[in-house]
C-alpha cells in the first residue's frame, strides 16, 4: 500500500487524529487502487465518527462512501446503502450503485426503503422487476410502461458526474406573437407538479421556473409568459418525458442530484396532473400513456442564448383546447 511514509502502523488512526484531510484523500485513492475495500470502509467509519468530535472530516467520509458505491463489489457497495450514508455525495448512492450493478447483483444485500430506491433506479434504466416486493417509497410500477423508454441517466466517475440533458434534434419555426390575448386558466395541480419536478433548480440552486395554462394553442401559452417573439420545434412524446425526467433528476448548477427514480416519479405526477388522472394513484399505465401521448409537445425559446441548464416545453390538448407552457433555467 502506498501512502505517507511518516505514519504509524495504522495510518487511518494517525490521519484522523491529525485531522489531515489531504492525507486521508490520498489514502482513499490508495485503498481504491489496491481494492482494499475493508480498509476503505473502516476509514469511512473513523472519519464519520471524528465529525462528532468536531473534526471536519466529513469530506473524507463522503469520498470513501462514494468510492465504495462506485467501484466496490456488491457485498461492499451494499454496506454504504444504509439510509444514512451519502448525504453529501453528488448524487444518491442508490443511483451510483444502480448505475453499474443489476438487481440480481444486490438481491439479499439491501433491504427497506434503500432497496426500493435501488430497484426503481434499475427500472429507470430498463430493468423489469415486476413482482418484486419493495417498500412503497416510490409508488410506480417496477417496469417501464410501453410508452416509456430507458431514461437518460448520468455517468458517475472519480472526477464527478456528467448528467447532461438528453440530446434531441429540433426543427425550428419562428413566430411573431404580437396581438395575441391568451386567457389564463387556473391549473394549480399541474403547476404544483411542475414546481415539484424542478424544485432542486429553484430551492437548492439559483434557478427560476415558470408555468402557465391557457385557453388556446402553444403560442398563446408562450405569449402569456411575456414573450413577443418566439420559436418552437415539435418534440416527440418519448423525448418530452425524457427531458422532463432529466429535469426532475438533475441538481442543475449547484444542487444535489436527486436521481433517475425521482425524476421518473415527477414525470408520472406531472402527466397525471395534465391529464386529470391523479386519482387513484398510481394511474393505470396504459390509460396515462394514451392520454399523455395524445398531447402535442413543443420545445420553445425566445431566441435567448442557450447556456447552463434549461427546460422549455409546451403541451397542447387539442380536444380540450388547452395549452401549458413550462420553463426552468439555471445558469452555470
Amino acid at each position: 500500500m502506498s501512502g505517507p511514509t511518516d505514519l504509524g502502523d495504522d495510518p487511518i488512526t494517525d490521519l484522523v487524529h491529525r485531522a489531515d484531510l489531504d492525507g486521508l484523500v490520498r489514502l482513499i485513492d490508495s485503498f481504491t487502487t489496491d481494492r482494499e475495500w475493508s480498509e476503505l470502509l473502516r476509514l469511512r467509519d473513523r472519519a464519520r465518527a471524528a465529525v462528532e468530535t468536531g473534526r471536519q472530516l466529513w469530506p473524507a467520509a463522503t469520498l470513501a462512501e462514494y468510492r465504495l458505491a462506485l467501484h466496490a463489489p456488491p457485498e461492499w457497495a451494499a454496506r454504504v446503502l444504509d439510509g444514512e450514508s451519502g448525504r453529501f455525495t453528488i448524487g444518491p448512492l442508490a443511483e451510483v450503485v444502480a448505475s453499474r450493478l443489476t438487481w440480481a447483483d444486490l438481491d439479499g444485500l439491501v433491504s427497506g426503503p434503500v432497496a426500493a430506491g435501488v430497484a426503481h433506479e434499475r427500472v429507470a434504466r430498463g430493468e423489469d422487476l415486476t413482482g418484486l416486493e419493495v417498500a412503497p417509497v416510490i409508488e410506480l410500477p417496477l417496469a417501464l410502461a410501453g410508452w416509456e423508454r430507458a431514461y437518460t441517466v448520468p455517468t458517475y466517475s472519480d472526477e464527478g458526474i456528467d448528467d447532461s440533458a438528453p440530446s434531441i434534434q429540433l426543427v425550428w419555426s419562428e413566430h411573431d406573437l404580437e396581438g395575441r390575448s391568451p386567457v389564463v386558466v387556473d391549473d394549480d395541480e399541474s403547476a404544483r407538479a411542475f414546481r415539484q419536478l424542478v424544485e432542486t433548480w429553484t430551492d437548492s440552486s439559483t434557478g427560476r421556473c415558470g408555468f402557465v395554462c391557457v385557453e388556446g394553442d402553444p403560442l398563446d401559452a408562450v405569449t402569456s409568459l411575456g414573450l413577443r417573439r418566439a420559436r418552437t420545434a415539435p418534440v416527440a412524446f418519448s423525448d418530452a418525458i425524457d427531458l422532463l425526467a432529466w429535469a426532475g433528476a438533475t441538481g442543475a448548477a449547484r444542487g444535489r442530484r436527486r436521481g433517475a427514480a425521482l425524476g421518473r416519479f415527477g414525470v408520472w405526477w406531472l402527466l397525471a396532473a395534465l391529464c386529470d388522472l391523479g386519482e387513484p394513484w398510481p394511474p393505470d399505465p396504459a390509460v396515462l400513456g394514451s392520454a399523455a401521448g395524445a398531447l402535442e409537445w413543443r420545445w420553445w425559446d425566445g431566441f435567448e442564448p442557450s447556456s447552463g441548464w434549461r427546460l422549455s416545453l409546451c403541451a397542447h390538448d387539442r380536444d380540450a383546447g388547452l395549452s401549458w407552457a413550462m420553463s426552468a433555467a439555471d445558469e452555470a
